[in-house]
Parts: C-alpha cells; sequence; structure tokens
C-alpha cells in the first residue's frame, strides 16, 4: 500500500499544482484568467479521454505492467512541462501528461480489491486517497514555493520521482494478472461493448452520472482558488501554497479516519450531511473578510471530501466484481472531464462577474443535484456485483 500511495502522491501533486501557479503562468504567458483554465483542463481532458480506453485494456492486461508503462510516459510529459515556451506547447504537455496518468492511477484503484481483504477495501482506498490528500498537504505547498524560485522547477522534480517510482513498481509489485477465464470473457467483447455492458443498469448510468456533476462542481470552486487569493486577499505563489496547507491537512484527517465516521453514522447520512456542509461553507467563503475564515472554511470542506471520496470510489467498485478497472478507468475519467468543464466553466463565470461567489454558486448547485440523482440511483442500497 506504500507503494501505491506515493505514486497518487505524485500524480496528485502534479493534477492540482497548476492552481496556484495560475497567476504566474498567466503573467509568464500573457493570458487573461478564461485563458488560463484551459491549463488545468488540458491535462484533465488527456486523462479523461484516454481512460476510457486504459481501464477496459488493463482488465486483460497485466495490471502492474500498464501502471509502469504510465509511470515512465508521466515522468517524460511532466518533464517536458517545464520546457514549455509558451501557452499553446504548455498545453500540449499538459495534455500528455494526462493521457500518461490515465494509464495510471486506475491500476491503483482496481488493485486495491486485489491486494487487501475484503474487509480492508475502504480502509485500503483511505490511505490511497490519503496520497491526494497529501499531495496538498505537502506536495502543492512545496511544489509552490519552488515554483517560487522558478515555475520551471516542481515540474523537473515531479518528473524524476515519477520515474523512480516506476522503477520501484517493477521491483515491489507482484503481477496483477486477471483470472484467465474473466480475461478470455472480456476479450470476446468490444471495447465500446464493454462499456454497454457495464452501464446497462440504471443504477450505474444514475451513479456515475451523478460522480461527474460533483467533480464539475468541485473542481470548478477548486481551479481558481489560486487566483482567487491572489486577487481578493493579494497572495504570492509562496503564500497560496500556504493556505494550500489547510485544504490538505484536512483532506489527509478526513481520508484515514473517514472510515470509522462512516461506520458509526452510515454511508447516506455521511453523503447527505457531508456534500450540504461543503457547499454552504462554500458560499459563506465567497463573502468572507477575513483570510484566518478562508483556512477553517477549506479545512472543513477537504476534510468532508477526504471522507467522500473514497466513500464515492467504494460505492461505484461494487457495480461490478469482474471490471474494476473499467469502473476505476471510467470514474477517473468522468472526474477529469468534470475538472476540464468545471474549470472552463468557472473560468468564464470569473472573467465575466470578477467574484468567486458566482463560482461557488455553481459549485453548490452541482453539489445538490450529486445528491439527487446519487440517492435515485439505488447505489446507496445494498446490491449484488454484476460481471462485466
Amino acid at each position: 500500500m506504500g507503494l501505491l500511495f506515493l505514486i497518487i502522491f505524485v500524480i496528485g501533486t502534479d493534477t492540482f499544482l497548476i492552481s496556484p501557479l495560475l497567476p504566474v503562468l498567466q503573467t509568464t504567458f500573457h493570458v487573461n484568467a478564461g485563458a488560463a483554465g484551459w491549463m488545468v483542463s488540458a491535462y484533465a481532458l488527456g486523462y479523461a479521454l484516454f481512460a476510457l480506453l486504459a481501464g477496459p485494456l488493463s482488465d486483460r492486461l497485466n495490471r502492474k505492467k500498464v501502471m509502469i508503462m504510465g509511470l515512465v510516459c508521466f515522468s517524460l510529459s511532466t518533464g517536458l512541462c517545464a520546457a514549455a515556451f509558451d501557452f499553446w506547447s504548455m498545453n500540449l504537455f499538459r495534455f500528455a501528461a494526462g493521457v500518461s496518468a490515465a494509464f495510471v492511477t486506475p491500476q491503483v484503484w482496481a488493485s486495491i480489491p486485489l491486494l487487501v481483504p475484503k474487509d480492508k477495501i475502504l480502509k485500503g482506498m483511505g490511505i490511497a486517497t490519503a496520497g491526494l490528500s497529501i499531495s496538498q498537504l505537502l506536495g502543492l505547498p512545496i511544489g509552490s514555493y519552488l515554483a517560487s524560485v522558478n515555475w520551471r522547477v516542481p515540474f523537473v522534480a515531479l518528473a524524476l520521482i515519477a520515474l523512480f517510482l516506476g522503477i520501484a513498481a517493477h521491483a515491489v509489485l507482484p503481477g496483477l494478472l486477471p483470472h484467465t477465464k474473466d480475461a478470455q470473457a472480456r476479450e470476446d467483447r468490444s471495447l465500446i461493448r464493454t462499456y454497454t455492458y457495464l452501464l446497462r443498469s440504471t443504477t450505474a448510468v444514475l451513479a456515475f452520472g451523478a460522480y461527474f456533476i460533483f467533480q464539475f462542481g468541485n473542481f470548478a470552486a477548486f481551479s481558481f482558488l489560486g487566483s482567487w487569493l491572489s486577487v481578493s486577499y493579494h497572495l504570492g505563489v509562496s503564500d497560496i501554497g500556504g493556505v494550500m496547507l489547510f485544504l490538505g491537512l484536512g483532506n489527509t484527517i478526513g481520508s484515514l479516519g473517514g472510515a470509522t465516521i462512516v461506520q458509526r453514522i452510515g454511508v447516506k447520512r455521511t453523503l447527505l450531511i457531508g456534500i450540504t456542509i461543503s457547499g454552504f461553507i462554500y458560499l459563506l467563503l465567497a463573502n468572507s473578510p477575513y483570510l484566518w475564515m478562508v483556512k477553517a472554511g477549506l479545512f472543513v470542506i477537504f476534510m468532508i471530501s477526504g471522507t467522500l471520496f473514497p466513500l464515492m470510489i467504494s460505492c461505484l467498485q461494487s457495480l461490478s466484481s469482474t471490471a474494476r478497472g473499467t469502473i476505476a478507468a471510467l470514474s477517473n475519467a468522468l472526474m477529469y472531464l468534470g475538472t476540464s468543464l468545471g474549470a472552463a466553466a468557472a473560468g468564464g463565470l470569473y472573467q465575466a462577474t470578477g467574484t468567486f461567489l458566482s463560482v461557488t454558486m455553481l459549485t453548490f448547485i452541482s453539489f445538490i443535484l450529486f445528491l439527487i440523482l446519487f440517492n435515485s440511483s439505488g447505489i446507496l442500497k445494498p446490491q449484488v456485483p454484476v460481471k462485466a
């Protein structure tokens, strides 16, 4: 689990790094806030498109080899981001990094149920999610501080670490081959039939649709936190990195302690309370006159997020016992598609209104729609996983 944690940590740091760097990159590449959002969207779009291919392929192949290949390509493309010479080259290299990551993280989520006992799966998901959390707690601030020297430095550092993790995965992980019978059944299906077979139920369609809407709203707000903090509180890149510490700390606590909360109050109640509180706090923070209130609010929001994310992934993984790679890839593709469209929508709103409140209102509405659809899907009720 330690290696999987580190892999998610590096991917998460790279994913979120652009947010605090947006003010610097806007100036460097001479673009406005609306256009700058595409530097977030390019990565997300590359991931979303190619995860749909990576998932079914990984269900047929050795997950270990797919993961290593993805890490090597991720190292190369992230290193190229440091060599970006204009706005368009940065978007191209970020797109390539997203494509590479699409072959890595689904393998992590799909491998956990194979590597840990059934009663430890949610905890394992929480540990992997903590990699994302600590990437915000440590990775983002460190990246921001490195960027205060030169914005290219954090990309070089991440590229080297990713290459090291690829070597470590080759040495440490066991072969993660699909069962022969299941692999043969999947080989008899085309890529399109793999997804149509998985999404043949209303439960799956509504659950994945709800997850997309949640991520759309979630990343609409997150993508422009850096720009908002820069404009409203006059913070520099390193200061924004300091604020990000509170996001990461809250997310880490939620990821590691969330399983206990779910066991005590239940899945449905955890989602209902958590999403509602997060939505209202976002609305309040947009008009907060004090930075300390922003830090406290973000801490609570991301502590809740750390609890809810592995819970959502576990619910989606319960849809099928033999297509975990496809489910992980589809959920990640929807997350990054939500990131791409959410960042673009937030950029347009922020540019048009000049206020972060318009962005947080979009987030609040998205969260409410998520609750309605996810609950209506029936995925929160006990069910027998289907074979896909």
